[in-house]
Protein backbone atom coordinates (compact mmCIF):
# COMPACT_ATOMS: atom_id res chain seq x y z
CA UNK A 1 0.00 0.00 0.00
CA UNK A 2 2.98 2.51 0.79
CA UNK A 3 4.50 1.84 -2.42
CA UNK A 4 1.55 2.40 -4.31
CA UNK A 5 0.66 5.78 -2.76
CA UNK A 6 4.24 6.95 -3.22
CA UNK A 7 4.08 6.04 -7.06
CA UNK A 8 0.50 7.86 -6.83
CA UNK A 9 1.98 10.94 -5.57
CA UNK A 10 4.82 10.94 -8.03
CA UNK A 11 1.90 11.03 -11.03
CA UNK A 12 0.35 13.87 -8.90
CA UNK A 13 3.58 15.93 -9.12
CA UNK A 14 3.55 15.36 -12.44
CA UNK A 15 0.43 16.55 -12.92
CA UNK A 16 0.84 19.78 -11.18
CA UNK A 17 3.92 20.35 -14.17
CA UNK A 18 1.13 22.31 -16.66
CA UNK A 19 -0.04 25.06 -14.48
CA UNK A 20 3.40 26.03 -13.70
CA UNK A 21 3.83 26.05 -17.24
CA UNK A 22 1.09 27.89 -17.76
CA UNK A 23 2.47 30.56 -15.67
CA UNK A 24 5.79 30.62 -17.32
CA UNK A 25 4.00 31.11 -20.56
CA UNK A 26 1.67 34.09 -19.50
CA UNK A 27 5.43 35.21 -18.20
CA UNK A 28 6.51 35.36 -22.01
CA UNK A 29 9.28 32.51 -22.00
CA UNK A 30 8.85 29.96 -25.01
CA UNK A 31 8.81 26.01 -24.94
CA UNK A 32 11.83 25.64 -25.22
CA UNK A 33 13.19 27.80 -22.72
CA UNK A 34 10.91 26.29 -20.01
CA UNK A 35 11.93 22.81 -21.28
CA UNK A 36 15.12 23.28 -21.13
CA UNK A 37 15.94 25.21 -18.04
CA UNK A 38 13.73 22.68 -16.03
CA UNK A 39 15.68 19.60 -16.99
CA UNK A 40 18.97 21.57 -16.35
CA UNK A 41 18.05 22.34 -12.65
CA UNK A 42 15.95 18.98 -12.51
CA UNK A 43 19.26 17.40 -12.80
CA UNK A 44 21.85 19.22 -10.95
CA UNK A 45 18.90 18.80 -7.80
CA UNK A 46 19.40 15.35 -8.95
CA UNK A 47 22.77 14.90 -8.79
CA UNK A 48 23.13 16.46 -5.65
CA UNK A 49 20.70 14.04 -3.78
CA UNK A 50 22.74 11.14 -5.55
CA UNK A 51 25.89 12.64 -4.22
CA UNK A 52 24.57 13.14 -0.48
CA UNK A 53 22.14 9.74 -0.33
CA UNK A 54 25.09 7.33 -1.10
CA UNK A 55 24.35 3.87 -1.66
CA UNK A 56 25.64 1.63 -4.27
CA UNK A 57 26.44 3.76 -7.62
CA UNK A 58 25.33 3.08 -11.10
CA UNK A 59 28.66 1.78 -12.80
CA UNK A 60 29.79 1.45 -16.55
CA UNK A 61 27.12 -0.56 -18.15
CA UNK A 62 23.98 0.92 -16.34
CA UNK A 63 24.82 4.36 -17.76
CA UNK A 64 23.42 2.82 -21.35
CA UNK A 65 20.33 1.68 -20.42
CA UNK A 66 19.59 4.27 -17.73
CA UNK A 67 20.29 7.37 -20.28
CA UNK A 68 17.99 5.43 -22.36
CA UNK A 69 14.98 5.43 -19.56
CA UNK A 70 15.64 9.22 -19.41
CA UNK A 71 15.79 9.69 -22.49
CA UNK A 72 11.72 8.15 -22.95
CA UNK A 73 11.13 10.93 -20.56
CA UNK A 74 12.36 13.85 -22.05
CA UNK A 75 11.23 12.71 -25.54
CA UNK A 76 7.54 12.33 -23.67
CA UNK A 77 7.99 16.48 -23.01
CA UNK A 78 9.19 17.22 -26.12
CA UNK A 79 6.42 15.09 -27.99
CA UNK A 80 3.72 16.01 -25.91
CA UNK A 81 4.65 20.05 -26.38
CA UNK A 82 5.39 19.69 -29.80
CA UNK A 83 1.86 18.10 -29.97
CA UNK A 84 0.03 21.43 -28.27
CA UNK A 85 1.45 23.33 -31.70
CA UNK A 86 -1.32 21.74 -33.78
CA UNK A 87 -4.34 20.08 -31.48
CA UNK A 88 -5.71 21.92 -28.48
CA UNK A 89 -4.80 20.81 -24.94
CA UNK A 90 -7.64 18.68 -24.53
CA UNK A 91 -7.51 16.47 -27.31
CA UNK A 92 -3.48 15.79 -26.33
CA UNK A 93 -4.03 14.88 -22.89
CA UNK A 94 -6.74 12.53 -24.63
CA UNK A 95 -3.61 11.09 -26.77
CA UNK A 96 -1.37 11.06 -24.00
CA UNK A 97 -3.47 8.98 -21.77
CA UNK A 98 -3.22 6.25 -24.42
CA UNK A 99 0.16 5.30 -22.47
CA UNK A 100 -2.74 3.62 -20.34
CA UNK A 101 -3.54 0.77 -22.65
CA UNK A 102 -0.30 0.97 -24.74
CA UNK A 103 2.08 0.39 -21.34
CA UNK A 104 -0.56 -2.94 -20.29
CA UNK A 105 0.37 -4.08 -24.14
CA UNK A 106 3.78 -3.67 -23.50
CA UNK A 107 4.56 -5.27 -20.09
CA UNK A 108 1.44 -8.47 -21.44
CA UNK A 109 3.99 -8.86 -24.55
CA UNK A 110 7.14 -8.58 -22.56
CA UNK A 111 5.90 -11.12 -19.72
CA UNK A 112 3.53 -13.37 -22.26
CA UNK A 113 0.71 -13.08 -19.63
CA UNK A 114 -2.84 -11.13 -19.81
CA UNK A 115 -3.47 -8.61 -17.50
CA UNK A 116 -6.08 -9.13 -14.76
CA UNK A 117 -9.52 -8.57 -15.31
CA UNK A 118 -9.79 -6.03 -12.61
CA UNK A 119 -6.65 -4.20 -14.03
CA UNK A 120 -8.47 -4.33 -17.31
CA UNK A 121 -11.79 -2.80 -16.18
CA UNK A 122 -9.49 0.04 -14.07
CA UNK A 123 -8.21 0.78 -17.41
CA UNK A 124 -12.00 1.05 -19.11
CA UNK A 125 -12.59 3.23 -16.29
CA UNK A 126 -9.25 5.55 -16.63
CA UNK A 127 -10.26 6.08 -20.42
CA UNK A 128 -14.01 6.67 -19.79
CA UNK A 129 -12.98 8.82 -17.29
CA UNK A 130 -10.40 10.53 -19.21
CA UNK A 131 -12.51 11.16 -22.01
CA UNK A 132 -14.78 13.32 -19.28
CA UNK A 133 -12.34 14.90 -17.49
CA UNK A 134 -10.33 16.83 -20.54
CA UNK A 135 -13.47 18.22 -21.56
CA UNK A 136 -12.81 17.04 -25.42
CA UNK A 137 -16.64 16.41 -25.59
CA UNK A 138 -17.75 19.67 -24.84
CA UNK A 139 -15.73 21.32 -27.44
CA UNK A 140 -15.58 21.91 -31.00
CA UNK A 141 -12.31 20.15 -32.14
CA UNK A 142 -9.59 20.82 -35.11
CA UNK A 143 -7.54 17.51 -35.45
CA UNK A 144 -4.00 17.57 -37.41
CA UNK A 145 -2.52 14.30 -38.57
CA UNK A 146 0.42 16.03 -37.49
CA UNK A 147 -0.66 16.62 -33.99
CA UNK A 148 -2.08 13.19 -33.80
CA UNK A 149 1.16 11.47 -34.32
CA UNK A 150 3.11 13.87 -32.28
CA UNK A 151 0.53 12.95 -29.35
CA UNK A 152 0.76 9.48 -29.59
CA UNK A 153 4.20 9.45 -29.62
CA UNK A 154 4.22 11.23 -26.92
CA UNK A 155 1.93 8.01 -25.00
CA UNK A 156 4.42 5.43 -26.05
CA UNK A 157 7.22 6.88 -24.61
CA UNK A 158 5.81 7.79 -21.50
CA UNK A 159 4.54 4.15 -21.47
CA UNK A 160 8.16 3.11 -21.62
CA UNK A 161 9.46 5.43 -19.14
CA UNK A 162 7.05 3.57 -16.98
CA UNK A 163 7.52 0.40 -17.79
CA UNK A 164 11.34 0.58 -18.05
CA UNK A 165 11.78 2.57 -14.95
CA UNK A 166 10.95 -0.74 -12.67
CA UNK A 167 13.71 -2.97 -14.60
CA UNK A 168 16.71 -0.95 -15.17
CA UNK A 169 19.75 -1.04 -13.00
CA UNK A 170 18.04 -2.41 -10.09
CA UNK A 171 21.07 -3.07 -7.96
CA UNK A 172 22.10 0.66 -7.78
CA UNK A 173 20.45 3.16 -5.49
CA UNK A 174 16.88 5.00 -6.69
CA UNK A 175 19.23 8.44 -6.26
CA UNK A 176 22.00 6.96 -8.49
CA UNK A 177 19.58 5.43 -11.00
CA UNK A 178 17.30 8.74 -10.96
CA UNK A 179 20.28 10.96 -11.48
CA UNK A 180 21.38 8.93 -14.71
CA UNK A 181 18.02 9.16 -16.11
CA UNK A 182 17.38 12.81 -15.69
CA UNK A 183 20.91 13.23 -17.46
CA UNK A 184 19.58 11.96 -20.45
CA UNK A 185 16.34 13.44 -20.35
CA UNK A 186 18.63 16.78 -19.96
CA UNK A 187 20.68 15.60 -22.94
CA UNK A 188 17.83 14.53 -25.05
CA UNK A 189 15.98 17.98 -24.85
CA UNK A 190 19.29 19.61 -25.43
CA UNK A 191 19.90 18.13 -28.51
CA UNK A 192 16.45 19.08 -29.83
CA UNK A 193 16.03 22.37 -27.46
CA UNK A 194 19.17 24.24 -28.18
CA UNK A 195 19.36 25.50 -25.11
CA UNK A 196 19.85 29.21 -25.91
CA UNK A 197 17.91 30.22 -22.51
CA UNK A 198 21.27 29.83 -21.25
CA UNK A 199 22.84 33.39 -23.48
CA UNK A 200 19.51 34.92 -24.40
CA UNK A 201 18.63 36.65 -21.02
CA UNK A 202 15.96 34.80 -19.87
CA UNK A 203 17.86 33.37 -16.72
CA UNK A 204 17.87 36.72 -15.56
CA UNK A 205 14.62 38.31 -16.33
CA UNK A 206 12.73 34.94 -14.43
CA UNK A 207 13.30 32.07 -16.22
CA UNK A 208 15.23 30.03 -13.50
CA UNK A 209 12.18 30.84 -10.92
CA UNK A 210 9.55 28.74 -12.83
CA UNK A 211 12.36 26.12 -14.13
CA UNK A 212 13.09 25.50 -10.49
CA UNK A 213 9.81 25.09 -9.24
CA UNK A 214 9.18 22.67 -12.34
CA UNK A 215 12.85 20.91 -11.80
CA UNK A 216 11.77 20.06 -8.13
CA UNK A 217 8.28 18.61 -9.25
CA UNK A 218 9.67 16.72 -12.26
CA UNK A 219 12.53 14.60 -9.61
CA UNK A 220 9.82 14.42 -7.27
CA UNK A 221 7.71 12.61 -9.50
CA UNK A 222 10.77 10.57 -11.06
CA UNK A 223 11.92 9.29 -7.77
CA UNK A 224 8.67 8.68 -6.36
CA UNK A 225 8.29 6.11 -9.59
CA UNK A 226 12.29 5.23 -9.32
CA UNK A 227 11.43 3.64 -5.66
CA UNK A 228 8.16 2.86 -6.17
CA UNK A 229 7.20 0.95 -9.68
CA UNK A 230 9.85 -2.03 -8.73
CA UNK A 231 7.88 -2.82 -5.62
CA UNK A 232 3.99 -2.65 -7.00
CA UNK A 233 4.85 -3.78 -11.03
CA UNK A 234 4.67 -1.79 -13.89
CA UNK A 235 0.89 -2.72 -14.70
CA UNK A 236 -0.18 -1.03 -11.09
CA UNK A 237 2.41 2.09 -11.82
CA UNK A 238 0.70 2.90 -15.42
CA UNK A 239 -3.01 2.65 -13.79
CA UNK A 240 -1.73 5.06 -10.50
CA UNK A 241 -0.04 7.29 -12.93
CA UNK A 242 -3.21 8.24 -14.53
CA UNK A 243 -3.69 10.64 -11.05
CA UNK A 244 -1.96 13.22 -13.02
CA UNK A 245 -4.85 14.19 -14.72
CA UNK A 246 -7.35 14.50 -11.91
CA UNK A 247 -4.47 16.78 -10.20
CA UNK A 248 -4.27 18.95 -13.30
CA UNK A 249 -7.91 19.64 -12.95
CA UNK A 250 -7.60 20.45 -9.75
CA UNK A 251 -4.61 22.98 -10.43
CA UNK A 252 -6.59 24.07 -13.33
CA UNK A 253 -9.56 25.34 -11.18
CA UNK A 254 -8.21 26.30 -7.68
CA UNK A 255 -4.86 27.69 -8.97
CA UNK A 256 -5.42 29.10 -12.55
CA UNK A 257 -8.88 29.97 -12.04
CA UNK A 258 -10.42 28.03 -14.79
CA UNK A 259 -13.81 27.07 -15.41
CA UNK A 260 -14.48 23.05 -14.73
CA UNK A 261 -17.74 21.78 -16.21
CA UNK A 262 -19.68 19.30 -14.00
CA UNK A 263 -18.92 16.55 -16.50
CA UNK A 264 -15.03 17.26 -15.99
CA UNK A 265 -15.47 16.48 -12.27
CA UNK A 266 -17.13 13.34 -13.20
CA UNK A 267 -14.30 12.18 -15.45
CA UNK A 268 -12.02 13.12 -12.46
CA UNK A 269 -14.20 10.71 -10.09
CA UNK A 270 -14.33 8.24 -12.54
CA UNK A 271 -10.61 8.39 -13.18
CA UNK A 272 -9.92 8.01 -9.10
CA UNK A 273 -11.96 5.27 -9.00
CA UNK A 274 -10.62 3.25 -11.75
CA UNK A 275 -7.37 4.22 -9.72
CA UNK A 276 -8.64 2.73 -6.50
CA UNK A 277 -10.33 -0.33 -8.02
CA UNK A 278 -6.93 -3.00 -8.22
CA UNK A 279 -6.18 -1.97 -4.47
CA UNK A 280 -9.77 -2.29 -3.14
CA UNK A 281 -9.84 -5.74 -5.29
CA UNK A 282 -6.51 -6.64 -3.28
CA UNK A 283 -7.68 -5.86 0.13
CA UNK A 284 -11.08 -7.90 -0.92
CA UNK A 285 -8.60 -10.65 -1.46
CA UNK A 286 -7.11 -10.78 1.74
CA UNK A 287 -10.70 -10.06 3.52
CA UNK A 288 -9.63 -6.40 4.86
Amino acid sequence: MGWSILVFLGACSYGVLSTIVKFAYDAGFTVDEVAGCQLLFGTAISWLLAWGAGGVKAGRKDWPPLLAVGMCAGLTGVFYYSALQYVTASFAIILLFQFTWIGMLLEAVRTGKKPEGVKLAALGLLLVGTLFASGVTETAQRFSWWGIVLGLLAAVSYALFITASGRVALHASAWSRNAVSMTGSLLTTFLLFPPRFLVNGALGNGLWIYGLLLAVFVVISILCFTFGTPRIGATLAIILGSAELPTAVFMSRFVLREHVSLLQWAGVAVILAGIALPELAKRRERGV
